[in-house]
């Protein structure tokens, strides 16, 4: 048997605030035994699954690993709309007149992730 990736682990300044925000972001949930404060917190979500590891070191560059998340009920540019207003910030914009590109955001620490088309803009 092959290994599988059991986590995708994230440093941190702050697990479990960092947790909820992709909790949110993923529709997915906290471990029940997460509270503030705790050195880690992990979120589990359809198809994945994020620990968070707070850390003394803060992030000072790009991230050699990022996140690219496809919209599955809505479109690219809704979904780039809802994790704005859940604190990220936008740090590209790729998106193009003819609806193909990307938007590269960063969440509430300023790690970088990308919001690509959904399933049906892509077969659109």
């Amino acid at each position: 048997m092959t290994s599988l990736v059991r986590h995708i682990t994230i440093d941190c300044t702050d697990a479990y605030r960092l947790a909820g925000f992709w909790a949110e972001v993923l529709g997915g949930s906290l471990a029940s035994d997460d509270l503030p404060g705790d050195p880690e917190a992990t979120v589990t979500a359809e198809g994945s699954a994020l620990l968070f590891i707070t850390v003394p070191d803060t992030k000072i560059t790009k991230n050699r690993v990022h996140l690219d998340l496809q919209p599955q009920d809505r479109s690219r540019d809704e979904e780039v709309e809802r994790v704005l207003a859940l604190g990220a910030t936008l740090v590209e914009d790729h998106r193009r007149a003819d609806g193909t590109g990307w938007a590269t955001l960063a969440d509430i620490e300023g790690n970088e992730f990308c919001v690509e088309r959904s399933a049906a803009e892509l077969a659109g």
